[in-house]
């Protein structure tokens, strides 16, 4: 007796990527289901770069048509395709990029900056297309931490074309000014700097722009908010109560503007004695975690306080290039593959489905 369609189905109802936590029927990443006699196949689509889970996932999946009493030839391809999501009422997409993704902290001196960039190239080592913005215009660091000299071409005399450190785009205002001047600005010339280095980067076909932002809840983070497309935020905080207590204004100011959480993520959880092996937390214990308790988000992991990770991105070479096999880089992609699961939960962008209306007087 031949194999009907609804058995592939139900049968793919009860196989849940380990990702989403979702069954690949119910969130439509299972297309293209064609039945030939006994032998099946089908295309899984994830939404989110999986260049490390395709063949998980393509097991899995075989794997459980396997069970179908009778079946033939199975085969399974298993993709994935990065789209645009919903921004905030009223702000454009950035030519060139699809999906902003501002990683933020209420203080410094949490580790944001090399949170951002080892989750940036975590992104990348997925498969996607990643653009590193150095939004902290008084403090740039990201130039250092990808190892990039020299200063950004512009082809046209008027847009800049982005500077490229272990495969990510990167703008920073540290590519335009010598690393000793300092930027002794007020506001309004910070935001327009942020805006220009956003928009005057001729940023190529980015599934993800990593947005490194300063500390606080300042100018910088209100021009993001009220300006820029933001697809989601990510808080970066320490596990300590000062920490914290700032770590909770900057997730409110971001609720306020309709900017998604897209999780939190506490560093320097644990220290680690690099002699005795001695576990320590040093900064406190679990605050991360009851943070996302608290607001009902997503706890996206915690990273140890490890010299490695100052001594990479201090090298321009952080961890996840410098020392992709080491558990600290698994933690980073842990992350950021959560990272953007939770952008594709997001509803997507259709306004360039739309056609344009124009008025002409014949």
């Amino acid at each position: 007796m031949p194999i009907s369609e609804l058995q592939v189905q139900t049968a793919l109802k009860e196989v849940i990527d380990p990702n989403t936590h979702k069954d690949f029927i119910t969130s439509k990443s299972a297309r293209n289901i064609k039945v030939d006699g006994n032998d099946v196949s089908l295309d899984v689509v994830l939404g989110y770069p999986a260049k490390s889970q395709m063949e998980i996932i393509r097991k899995l999946v075989a794997d459980k048509l396997g069970t179908l009493a009778g079946v033939g030839k199975i085969a399974v391809n298993v993709s994935y395709k990065i789209v645009s999501h919903s921004v905030q009422r009223g702000v454009k997409l950035i030519p060139g990029v699809k999906n902003v993704i501002a990683v933020a902290s209420g203080k410094g001196g949490v580790g944001k900056s090399t949170t951002a960039v080892n989750l940036a190239l975590a992104l990348a080592a997925e498969g996607a297309n990643v653009g590193m913005l150095d939004a902290d215009i008084y403090g740039p660091s990201q130039p250092t931490m990808l190892g990039i000299v020299g200063r950004p071409e512009s082809r046209d005399g008027k847009t800049l074309e982005p500077m490229e450190g272990h495969g990510l785009q990167a703008m920073s205002i540290g590519f335009l000014i010598d690393a000793e001047t300092p930027m002794v600005w007020r506001g309004p010339m910070v935001t327009q700097a942020l805006e220009q280095l956003l928009n005057d980067t001729r940023w190529r076909d980015l599934d993800y722009l990593v947005v490194d932002l300063p500390p606080g809840t300042g100018d910088i983070q209100l021009t993001l908010a009220q300006r820029v497309p933001v697809t989601g935020a990510v808080i970066v905080t320490t596990p300590q109560d000062i920490a914290l207590i700032d770590a909770r204004k900057g997730l409110k100011m971001f609720e306020k503007v309709g900017i998604p959480i897209l999780g939190i993520v506490e560093n320097m959880s644990i220290h680690i004695c690099s002699n005795c092996g001695h576990e320590e937390h040093v900064f406190g214990e679990g605050g991360g975690e009851r943070m996302s308790a608290d607001y009902e988000i997503e706890f996206l992991g915690a990273l140890p306080l490890d010299m490695r990770i100052r001594k990479e991105a201090d090298s321009g070479t952080p961890t996840v290039v410098a020392a992709p096999d080491s558990r600290i880089a698994e933690i980073y992609r842990d992350i950021a593959r959560r990272v953007a699961v939770k952008v594709a939960e997001q509803s997507q962008d259709h306004s360039a489905a739309f056609p344009k209306i124009v008025i002409q007087n014949t």
